[in-house]
């Protein structure tokens, strides 16, 4: 694959912790980037907020200053993130939609080109800019943006299921599922603005549990032990 945009959960960063960063499983993310790096593929990643902030929790906070919250818990994740791959010899950047001083830089298709072209790891901060939209719609937003091959989740959970694995041990693993099936069955891979953008500009999504052992790059090598999401 010559571009693709990783999107790692936060809670999936937060390994056995389930809150904060767990050095050990960021570490491992950088070395399988890494490998895909230096095989030249181009990487941009989006990380989610839920190791630090899972949305409103009350009715004291209003819903567009929570989600203000989550996307610097995204900023905060991608700027923790970025500093282990550098640690690792890869170059990166941090861009947001918003200006955050000098922590990042503001966001564009030229900017994250000339960085792509330039052998860096671009990280996608800050979600949309906007309140509403989640790092899922943020997710298909930049790989579109960006003209990237798929989309890589790597989550909690190692693929799609029929109902949530969490609650029913019976529940059924996809191999292959159309985004359309995604769509009808609610499936909750990606919330449903994501899917249905995914739907509309044709961009296909590889969903794989981040903690099987080199599933990065397995998953970008064309062996996903997930499920491939069809467009």
């Amino acid at each position: 694959m010559k571009r693709v945009l990783l999107k790692l959960s936060g809670e999936a960063l937060a390994g056995p912790n389930k809150t904060g960063f767990d050095e050990a499983t960021v570490m491992e993310v950088a070395r399988q980037v890494k490998v895909l790096t230096d095989e030249g593929t181009q990487i941009g990643i989006v990380i989610g907020g839920g190791n630090f902030w899972r949305g409103r929790t009350s009715e004291t906070i209003d819903r567009t200053k929570a989600d203000q919250i989550g996307m610097l818990a995204t900023v905060m994740n991608c700027i923790y993130v970025s500093e282990i791959f550098r640690y690792v010899g890869i170059k990166t950047q941090v861009l947001t939609p918003f200006a955050c001083g000098s922590f990042t830089k503001l966001f564009s298709k030229d900017r994250a080109n000339k960085y792509f072209d330039r052998g860096m790891v671009v990280f996608f901060a800050g979600g949309t800019g906007h309140p509403y939209f989640s790092t899922d719609t943020a997710t298909v937003l930049r790989a579109i943006e960006i003209e990237a091959e798929t989309i890589l989740l790597a989550k909690a959970v190692d693929g799609v299921y029929d109902s949530d694995p969490k609650i029913n041990p019976n529940a059924k693993k996809y191999e292959e599922v159309t985004i359309q099936e995604v769509i009808d069955q609610k499936l909750a891979v990606v919330d449903m603005t994501a899917s249905i953008m995914c739907m509309e500009n044709h961009m296909p999504m590889l969903v794989f549990g981040l903690s099987e052992e080199n599933s990065i790059v397995n998953t970008a090598h064309g062996n996903c032990s997930g499920t491939r999401v069809t467009v």
